[in-house]
């Protein structure tokens, strides 16, 4: 492990990427920033911005070759955008679909790598930090992957990650449960940003602890997709990016940058093609924390920006902090194991003492 791994190492876990087709135009990044606005104190400047044809490389010095803006504070990148959201766990099951599952496990990335030093070298040359969705290969048994938000400040250092804790539905087939370790909110310069992934938002109690830690920059990380209508009842599953998006911001009184991912049928290797069942049109939303939309949703690939203020944030909470004084612990109360789920543990860190020698 080189220096900057060191630096990098979160909570044991590990980081590498191999280049692979299944990322091509997979997922849509957006963009997050803030600047300060003469009189207007803590004003925040929010940007989203669409990229479908990014071959899973984040916008970045060192990895897409273009180089980050040095304007953005902050920026962030769709839930699985390396190596791009697993598409085929959605299609009937076939002899493509374990090549699929085998290239996607083969292209995921560990916790640190050379591949996230070369994001953290990109945000440290720019000066801003990064959200990135990422499939987070296990850096114990390398045959598991998690669905997970990485957290990268402009210091170039690792900051934190999230784990989704459930995937959802055929999600299953491909990713395995997170954990708690990473349920929680960075301090920044300019304020406490939070994420979730997909339907994480509706099952409630994350975005409770995210909330109750006083969030007031939220990435919600989406595959990408809001149907005009809902789907024929009895039918639950459909995506709902916007109605749970808009309800976090509301509930928890933050900024929310909903993240959608693109992908088209077009886009998918060929070898693929038979197993993409959905189109992913992005729906990139920007909301206030009235739970108003501010900017998008995003068509195609586009620029949204919105302006924010920290009163805003302020105002809400004030009315509504149900993590404070809009909640009631002495009724209600959420507890939450952070630590590591870990499938093997040591007998001396079970309570024993290990033997010098085993027999």
């Amino acid at each position: 492990m080189n220096a900057r791994s060191a630096k990098n190492a979160l909570h044991g876990d590990g980081a590498s990427r191999r280049s692979s087709c299944l990322r091509a135009r997979l997922m849509l990044p957006a963009t997050a920033s803030r600047d300060a606005a003469p009189g207007h104190g803590n004003r925040y400047a929010f940007q989203a911005r669409g990229d479908p044809g990014r071959r899973g490389t984040v916008r970045s010095r060192g990895v897409g070759g273009e180089g980050l803006s040095p304007d953005p504070r902050g920026r962030c990148h769709g839930g699985n955008w390396l190596p791009g959201y697993p598409f085929f766990c959605h299609a009937p099951t076939g002899p493509s679909t374990f090549r699929a599952m085998a290239e996607y496990l083969d292209s995921s990335v560990e916790i640190p790598s050379p591949a996230t030093d070369r994001l953290c070298d990109a945000a440290e040359g720019a000066g801003i930090d990064v959200v990135i969705g990422v499939a987070e290969r296990d850096a114990v048994t390398k045959g598991t992957v998690y669905c997970t938000l990485l957290f990268i400040g402009r210091e170039g250092r690792i900051l934190g990650r999230h784990r989704k804790l459930k995937p959802t539905f055929n999600e299953r087939s491909v990713w395995a449960d997170g954990d708690a370790v990473g349920l929680r909110v960075h301090e920044r310069p300019y304020g406490r940003i939070s994420g979730l992934n997909c339907w994480e938002h509706n099952t409630m109690l994350p975005g409770y602890a995210l909330a109750a830690q006083g969030t007031q920059i939220h990435v919600a990380a989406w595959p990408g997709r809001e149907p005009a209508v809902a789907p024929p009842s009895p039918t639950p599953l459909w995506p709902r990016q916007l109605l749970l998006s808009r309800a976090f911001a509301s509930q928890a009184g933050c900024y929310v940058i909903a993240v959608g991912g693109m992908r088209s049928h077009e886009a998918t290797p060929e070898r693929y093609r038979e197993l993409s069942t959905i189109e992913y049109s992005g729906d990139s939303v920007i909301i206030d924390p009235r739970g108003e939309i501010i900017a998008g949703p995003a068509q195609g690939e586009t620029i949204l920006i919105a302006d924010g203020s920290r009163e805003v944030v302020l105002a809400a909470k004030a009315l509504c902090d149900i993590g404070g004084h809009y909640s009631r612990p002495d009724l209600l109360r959420l507890i939450v194991d952070r630590d590591r789920q870990d499938r093997v543990i040591d007998c001396a860190f079970a309570g024993r003492v290990a033997p010098d020698v085993w027999e």
